[in-house]
Formats: structure tokens, C-alpha cells, sequence
């Protein structure tokens, strides 16, 4: 029996091309029509030659085996170069599942607790005040600190600047990006200390420089930059050759960039991160990847925190990671910054959709997170599905191609 099993998968498999990143399968064999998965060459070529945006990557992995590999269009914005499978994308916050495991990785060495209080590592956090309607002249006392859970959720009380439109926000630094050229660490965590939060800790979900807080975490705690401890705690163990927070020399020609002209919009955009070393490795949005490294981590988490004999994390930790951490008591506002998640909560450093329906199809459970510049992810275990987008669409296009390719995945699905 086992023999004949043996010589039925083999029938299914495709030869492995060097460039790979999973071992391949015919769509077939792993439940997709293959008709239907041509549907994504169908779109984006039309919205290529639409002037849409310039190309994109994206890789569908199922049952552990790599289903769709493909790249269309081009690699730049002035759409002269056709865009290789390996182009590398900055991915903004898709920067931000890496600095969780980063964390965990640390939890699972006995070297924090995440419900450990902020300041066990920065004690200049302690004592904060809250605004009182974003008033900062005009401020509370904190019921409680924030703990190392309030800034993988996002509830820390701490904001982005140029997420809304109150007094203190204009005193927050805007971004992530920004923040990572403007400051250095020390600088940075001055910075916030010396700010009030904007909402108690651990009461409401407020998209925020959470996570690049958490990054700093992981720098005290390994004595290492950012980059660095990634580097020995995940991508060197997954072979993520082409991730890190600035491409080399050498690499600079696979760089993706997106069109100079927003094509809803009709402003200039020009995106850099990763061409300009940063003052610090920001956990919240400043790492460069390719699809191809991408899958390979969202294929870890979804096999437990493993890949090809080498473990990151342990299930337990990933489980933890990818639980809704969300509860009665918390304000939810992800569709403020997702609109397309309706009815998702959040783990640490990952959104998780709850059960019923929502903009996007898909089973309770499942997780993703994505990049302000065009990147996308999610795993959904229950159809043991990872799937990563790689397109450099900065303006809001981003938000209708994470619908797009979610339903041209899930059409595709026959068993």
C-alpha cells in the first residue's frame, strides 16, 4: 500500500527548479483547478496593460507543496524590465509577524513573559499618563502599564502620528519608516516616553508603532540590532536569503518599485525603504523580502512553527501567536486600518478572523497580516493554505488587490 501511494504522488509532483522555494505539486493534486488558478494571470495581465501597476509575484502554497509560483508584468515602475520570481519588495508591515516570532523565540528561551510590563526593559515608560480626548495638555494617570501583550495587539495606547487627527497625534512620530531614518533607538523610545498615550492601556485596538517597540524589545534582549537576531532566529534557518532591512549592492536591480504616477490617486509615488540604511531596524515596517522567503515563513507558522527539520518556534508558541487575543473589553477598530477584515480580531502581530462572515472569504481561524506598499499574506490552516502577494502598489489599489487575490485563491479551491 504504502508502495503504490509512493508511485501515486510521485505522478502528481513536478520537477523542483532551483529557485523554488517548497517542493512542488501540480495544482491538481492539491486540490485547485487549474483553470480556475489561471484567473490570476488573466487579471493582472489586464490590469498590467490597463497601467493598473507595473507587476507582481505570488506564491500559493497547500499541503505543504507549492501550487503557483508566478510573476507577471514588470519589476519597475517605468515597466522596461520583466519582473523576475525572486524581485524583492519592501514589505512595510509585513515586517511586523516577523518581529512576533522574533519575540516568541525569545519567550521560549525564558527571557521575557508576554504579559511582562514595558518596563522591565525601558523603565523611562513607567508612570504614563493618557490624554483625555488627545488633549496632551490635558491628561489622566494610566490605570496599568503596558505589557509586552498590549504592543503585539496593538492596545498599548500608544498611536501613529499620521493616523489621526487629534493634538497628540501631530506629536507622535507618523510612521514606522519615518521614525526608523528620523531616530536612533534611544531617541525614539525618548521620545515616546516623554509623549502621553492616547488611550488606556489595554482598552482599545489602535494601529501604532507597537511593534517597533517591541523590535527594541527583542535588540535589549538578544544584544543584537534587529536584523541580526532575525537573521539567527529565522531566516537563516529558513533559508530567507533575500530578507532583511537593507538589499546590498549587488541585489539593488531586483528591487521592485512601484509606478511614478498613482493610477487612482494621479500623485507621484516613490517608495525606498530598504535602499537607505535606517538609524534603526524598525520591527513595525522596514524590512525588504521576496515571495519566495515570504512563503517559507508563512509555511512555518502553518506547519507549527517548523520547516524541513528545522524549528523556530514551538506549536504551542505559534498557537499563541495566532490566537485572537481580542476580548469584551477592548475596543476594536482593525477596520479602520483594514477595512476588508470585518469581523477579525487580532493576535500577536497578526490579525485572526473570527467566526461569520466577512469582506473576504476564508475560515475562522485564519491569519494574515499586509504592507502598506502592496504586500500581502495569510494563512488559513483549515484549508492548509499559505499565500503570499508581492505587487508594489503603494496607494489604495493595495487594498482592492488583497480582495482580489483572495477570492481568485478561494474560487480556485475544489477540495
Amino acid at each position: 500500500m504504502k508502495t503504490l501511494l509512493a508511485c501515486a504522488m510521485a505522478l502528481f509532483a513536478l520537477p523542483a527548479l532551483a529557485a523554488d522555494p517548497l517542493p512542488r505539486a501540480t495544482p491538481q493534486s492539491l486540490g485547485f483547478s487549474a483553470e480556475r488558478l489561471d484567473r490570476i494571470r488573466t487579471t493582472m495581465e489586464a490590469d498590467i496593460a490597463r497601467g493598473q501597476l507595473p507587476g507582481a509575484v505570488i506564491a500559493i502554497a497547500r499541503r505543504g507543496q507549492l501550487a503557483y509560483y508566478e510573476a507577471f508584468g514588470h519589476i519597475d515602475g517605468a515597466r522596461t524590465r520583466p519582473m523576475p520570481r525572486d524581485a524583492i519588495f519592501p514589505i512595510a508591515s509585513m515586517t511586523k509577524p516577523l518581529t512576533g516570532v522574533a519575540l516568541l523565540t525569545l519567550l521560549e528561551e525564558g527571557k521575557l513573559a508576554i504579559g511582562d510590563p514595558i518596563t522591565r526593559v525601558f523603565p523611562t515608560m513607567a508612570n504614563r499618563r493618557v490624554a483625555v480626548d488627545g488633549n496632551p495638555d490635558n491628561t489622566v494617570p494610566a490605570t496599568r502599564p503596558i505589557t509586552l501583550i498590549d504592543l503585539a495587539r496593538h492596545s498599548s495606547g500608544i498611536t501613529y502620528g499620521a493616523r489621526g487627527n487629534t493634538a497628540l497625534h501631530r506629536l507622535y512620530p507618523g510612521s514606522s519608516g519615518t521614525s526608523s531614518r528620523q531616530f536612533t533607538p534611544a531617541a525614539f523610545m525618548e521620545r515616546l516616553a516623554s509623549l502621553p498615550l492616547l488611550h488606556q492601556p489595554g482598552t482599545v485596538w489602535d494601529y501604532s508603532l507597537s511593534i517597533d517597540v517591541l523590535g527594541l524589545v527583542v535588540e535589549q534582549l538578544t544584544e543584537q540590532r534587529l536584523g541580526v537576531a532575525m537573521e539567527n532566529r529565522i531566516f537563516r534557518p529558513l533559508g530567507m536569503a533575500d530578507t532583511g532591512f537593507l538589499v546590498p549592492p549587488a541585489n539593488r536591480a531586483r528591487y521592485a518599485t512601484a509606478l511614478p504616477t498613482d493610477p487612482i490617486s494621479g500623485q507621484p509615488q516613490n517608495v525606498d525603504m530598504g535602499l537607505i540604511a535606517p538609524q534603526f531596524e524598525c520591527g513595525g515596517g522596514c524590512a525588504v523580502s521576496t515571495a519566495a522567503d515570504y512563503v517559507r515563513f508563512a509555511q512555518m507558522l502553518l506547519n507549527g512553527g517548523a520547516l524541513d527539520g528545522r524549528r523556530v518556534l514551538s506549536r504551542a508558541s505559534v498557537a499563541e501567536m495566532t490566537r485572537d487575543h481580542m476580548h469584551a473589553g477592548i475596543q476594536n477598530n482593525l477596520t479602520n486600518t483594514e477595512g476588508n477584515m470585518v469581523n477579525w480580531g487580532f493576535g500577536l502581530t497578526v490579525a485572526v478572523r473570527r467566526e461569520g462572515g466577512s469582506a473576504l472569504l476564508g475560515n475562522r481561524g485564519m491569519y494574515s497580516w499586509n504592507g502598506a506598499y502592496g504586500t500581502a499574506m495569510w494563512v488559513d490552516p483549515e484549508e492548509e493554505l499559505a499565500v503570499v502577494f508581492m505587487a508594489a502598489t503603494p496607494g489604495l489599489l493595495r487594498q482592492y488587490y488583497r480582495r482580489v487575490i483572495n477570492a481568485l485563491v478561494y474560487s480556485a479551491i475544489e477540495d
